[in-house]
């Protein structure tokens, strides 16, 4: 049986510890915070399982936004309280960094994407594109190429191949390349060009048939990030910044398809 002292004593003891308990949870909650992320919409997929697997190991929340890369620009230009964005291409990053908008020396590539011409129908686009010369399907679905890089390298690559002007009158055009895909999954087109990234998961592809478009044919799709001015001296931004240049976000990144 404990003396009055040693019970004093102990629970003290004991005050003391659950203080030390309390104390810890509070740093490491004050040390957790949330990020908001303008995210192309191209990227939707694998930023997701990023942003699950980059909350487990550093506690920091991500507040994800999808849409097409010149979108969001607009949005961030008119005072979108966005911390970071992550450009389907490079040109806009480092426009918004001329403008004083973003970070200097925060913007990388955090990724290189690719482009592919998709039908959720088994065997109706071929390996070699062809589908596109024959012209035998109704609808064509492309990104808006002023809005979306993938719209813009879709627009080159009919242009390479000399069936701008032949193919013009059968396109579907959406805002993003998200609503594109939509377009072919729902069959409201018979093919479009979309991302990889959106027809393959855990290095394989989805339903339907698909052309690996040439890189040649179009601009390189160089994805760059870079944290924006409400961003600055944001603790998860730096963290995140160096997160998707680490080893598990990258192989995130190529089992949809994403090249480093």
């Amino acid at each position: 049986m404990l003396t009055k002292g040693l019970q004093g004593w102990v629970l003290r003891l004991a005050l003391c510890v659950c203080a030390a308990v309390l104390l810890g949870a509070g740093q490491a909650y004050a040390a957790a915070q949330a990020l908001t992320v303008a995210v192309a919409a191209n990227f939707a997929a694998p930023m997701q399982s990023i942003a699950e697997a980059f909350a487990q190991q550093s506690g920091h929340k991500l507040q994800l936004a999808f849409g097409s890369t010149g979108k969001l620009y607009a949005q961030i230009k008119n005072g979108a309280p966005f911390q970071m964005l992550l450009a389907a291409d490079s040109q806009t990053p480092a426009r918004l960094e001329k403008e004083g908008l973003a970070l200097a020396a925060s913007r990388f590539t955090y990724a290189t994407g690719r482009l592919v011409l998709w039908s959720s129908k088994p065997g109706y686009v071929d390996a070699q594109g062809a589908v596109l010369r024959a012209g035998a399907f109704k609808y064509l679905a492309l990104a808006d190429p002023k809005l979306s890089p993938y719209g813009a390298a879709a627009l080159q690559t009919l242009q390479a191949m000399g069936l701008e002007d032949k193919l013009q009158s059968r396109w579907v055009v959406s805002q993003n390349i998200a609503q594109t895909y939509q377009f072919v999954a729902t069959g409201n087109a018979d093919l479009g060009f979309v991302a990889l990234s959106q027809v393959m998961q855990n290095g394989r592809m989805a339903v339907g048939s698909v052309w690996w478009v040439p890189p040649h044919l179009h601009a390189p799709l160089r994805h760059d990030a870079v944290i924006l001015l409400p961003g600055k001296d944001h603790a998860a931004a730096n963290a995140l910044a160096a997160y998707l240049q680490g080893e598990t976000a990258r192989a995130i990144m190529r089992s949809y398809g994403y090249q480093h």
